[in-house]
Formats: structure tokens, C-alpha cells, sequence
């Protein structure tokens, strides 16, 4: 018994078996491409690779546990016998704001993890998939959320240990830290804008410091602005650190200070529109 071959070589059968490429190429355009995904599941699968860059690096967790345990620490009982007589009843005040300014501090790494990644090249990969064209930074601040939380929850249990105590319960609290959430990732889009522009690291944190540090400081979180000078009064009372750190303090305190929620949730909503809106014109044209 004979066996005819092709010119390739092959037994006819075999040849016969095995597609050629016009083939191939046709069964492939026949099958339906996958569905694309929506804008916010993309945008949670990059929040879920920030977490696990987290799990990875350990480390970095360093920011959202140590340090602030030490600022309730310090804050407390180097100066609430000087302003407010007592370390009980500095922390009653002192709590909430300085929750406020240690999370709003922690929304830096944003730019610096997105500064790290262009370095990298990662972004070069992103921008070919897909997506949702701002999913990947949406991302980004997505998963710094659990670092917001976890830095609350630390703080929260701190100051509950040396006598701090919330008046509006639990509700309050969380009404408190969800407010605070809510501004520090819209926050956060002022560091991706950076992360984008500057050309390393070091140079985000840099600039990000001689923003925050005026912003923290120069606000009602340590003292009442009542004590201090008219002309730093003007600034104090109209800065969204304040705002936000007036309504964060009374929430816990069982109020509902309507105008000190719309001026934090107001300053929010202008930074997302514009610094969301530059971050993606340097994303597009990185």
C-alpha cells in the first residue's frame, strides 16, 4: 500500500487535516471578540492591582499605621496641657482634625505611584488595552481607598485608647469617615496631575509637600482660628482642609453641620472637574 504526499511533503491526509492559513485566519475573524469591559469593572481590575502592589510591598503600609499613630501620640500630649488644659479634653478637638490632615497627607502617593509606573514603562502597556481611557488612574485612587480606611480605622482606635469619645456613635464616625474619603480621593487627582507633569519621583513628593503642608497647617486642626491673627483668619476660614475638618468634627460630635458637608463635598466636585480634566490631557498625550 502506497502513500501520496503534497509538495509540502506531508501524507495527503495529513495536508488535508491541517488548516492552511487562509483557513485559520477565516475561523478566527468568524468568532465573536469578547465583550469589552465596562468602565467600571476596568477601572476596579486596576484598583485591585494598586491593592495588590500593597500585598507585595508590605511596606507601604508604614504611612497609614506608624505614622499616624505617632501624630495622635505626639499632638496630644506635648500640647493639650499648653491649648486645652488637659490631654482629655485636646482630644476631644484634636481627633478628628488631625484624622483629617494625616489622610489628606497619605493622598501624595498617589502621584508618586503613578510617577513610578511611567517610569517604568507600564503606562506605554495600559494605553494600548481597550479600556475606559481613564481607568487606569480612576484605579489608582480606588485602591489608595483601603489605605484611607485603614489609617481611620488606626486612628480612630488610638484615640478611643487615651480618651477620645465620639458623641455621634457610630453613625457619626462613619458619616465622618466617609466624608473624609470621599474628599481625599478627589484630593488625589491634584497628585495624579503632578505624577504626570514631573519627571521623578523625589520631584512629586517635593512639590506635593509645599502644597500640603500650607494646606494642613495653615487650618483649624490643631487650635480655633479665633486665636489667630485677621489676615491668617481669612485664609484659615476658607481653606477646604478647614471645611472639611469643621464638618468631620462635628459629625463625630452627633451634629449635622449642613453648610461645613456642602463646602467639603463643593471643594470635591471642583477637584475632579478640573484636575481630573488636566490629569487625562497629559494621560492622553504622555
Amino acid at each position: 500500500m502506497t502513500t501520496t504526499t503534497d509538495r509540502t511533503g506531508l501524507p495527503e491526509d495529513a495536508a488535508l487535516a491541517a488548516p492552511d492559513a487562509e483557513s485559520l485566519a477565516a475561523l478566527l475573524v468568524g468568532q465573536e471578540r469578547p465583550p469589552r469591559p465596562s468602565a467600571l469593572s476596568a477601572s476596579l481590575t486596576f484598583g485591585w492591582r494598586a491593592m495588590l502592589k500593597i500585598k507585595h510591598v508590605p511596606e507601604q503600609l508604614f504611612d497609614v499605621t506608624a505614622f499616624p499613630i505617632m501624630m495622635v501620640l505626639m499632638y496630644t500630649y506635648l500640647f493639650g496641657g499648653a491649648l486645652a488644659g488637659s490631654t482629655e479634653e485636646y482630644i476631644q478637638f484634636l481627633l478628628p482634625g488631625i484624622l483629617v490632615m494625616s489622610v489628606v497627607m497619605i493622598t501624595m502617593y498617589t502621584g508618586v505611584a503613578v510617577n513610578t509606573d511611567i517610569t517604568k514603562g507600564v503606562f506605554d502597556r495600559f494605553r494600548t488595552l481597550p479600556v475606559w481611557r481613564p481607568a487606569a488612574m480612576v484605579g489608582y485612587l480606588l485602591g489608595d481607598v483601603l489605605r484611607y480606611v485603614l489609617a481611620s480605622a488606626v486612628m480612630l482606635t488610638v484615640g478611643m485608647m487615651i480618651g477620645y469619645r465620639p458623641d455621634g456613635g457610630p453613625v457619626g464616625v462613619l458619616a465622618g469617615v466617609a466624608l473624609l474619603v470621599v474628599f481625599s480621593f478627589a484630593f488625589s487627582w491634584i497628585w495624579t496631575m503632578f505624577g504626570l507633569m514631573l519627571r521623578t519621583e523625589k520631584s512629586v513628593m517635593g512639590v506635593s509637600m509645599m502644597v500640603i503642608f500650607p494646606l494642613t497647617f495653615l487650618s483649624n486642626v490643631f487650635v480655633d482660628p479665633s486665636t489667630m491673627p485677621g489676615w491668617l483668619q481669612a485664609f484659615v476660614n476658607n481653606s477646604p482642609v478647614t471645611h472639611l475638618a469643621s464638618a468631620v468634627r462635628e459629625l463625630m460630635a452627633g451634629e449635622w453641620p449642613a453648610t461645613e458637608i456642602a463646602w467639603s463635598l463643593g471643594w470635591s466636585a471642583l477637584f475632579v472637574v478640573v484636575f481630573g480634566s488636566v490629569t487625562m490631557r497629559l494621560y492622553n498625550r504622555k
